[in-house]
């Protein structure tokens, strides 16, 4: 999935309040298994200047990239988080740390050959799933609506949580901004 799907999925599931404390915690989650690659992508092509090819074509697949996305995108790694959140009481730990199991678990079956090792530091296996979230040789032509409707299915659920003004307004750009990339991924992809 998109990053804004996972952040609007995960707050509607996990953030009750969604508002202070609790709503940091879900969306900081949430957006965790993803902020390796917008890190070291946005370094690589603003910065150091790599094309784009090389850095979606060669550097994503590469050992050492895979290596940080086998990290932060482990189930055993967020699996513990959880387990230690739960042990000593942590209530934002737990919801964030079940937000990002959340996104683990979307990932895992939305990604057709671009999955991450998501077994890390026991496996390095990684699954292609049959279904992709943005490939529509892997019959994203359905998931697309599929997820947009989720989407917008969260907002309204976060919307009738009584949101202040600002948090509508941040769940909308996300909302539109998740309409847009998906969008984009039907057109060109």
């Amino acid at each position: 999935m998109n990053t804004p799907a996972h952040l609007l999925i995960g707050a509607a599931v996990f953030a009750r309040p969604p508002q202070g404390r609790i709503l940091r915690a879900v969306l900081i989650g949430s957006v965790l298994p993803d902020l390796s690659l917008y890190l070291m992508a946005g370094v690589s092509l603003f910065i150091l200047g790599i094309p784009e090819q090389v850095v979606f074509g060669r550097l994503y697949y590469s050992d050492a990239w895979q290596t940080v996305f086998a990290i932060d995108n482990s189930f055993l790694v967020w699996g513990l988080a959880l387990v230690v959140a739960l042990w000593v009481g942590a209530r934002p730990v737990v919801l964030g740390a079940s937000a990002g199991l959340l996104h683990l678990i979307t990932d895992f079956v939305l990604h057709a050959g671009d999955g991450r090792p998501q077994f890390w530091p026991i496996s390095n296996w990684v699954f292609h799933s049959p279904v992709s979230y943005w490939d529509s040789a892997h019959h994203a032509q359905w998931v697309v609506p599929v997820s947009i409707t989720a989407c917008a299915a969260s907002y309204v659920i976060l919307w009738r949580r009584g949101l202040d003004a600002s948090t509508k307004m941040f769940f909308g750009v996300l909302l539109g901004a998740e309409i847009w990339v998906a969008r984009q991924w039907l057109m060109f992809f």
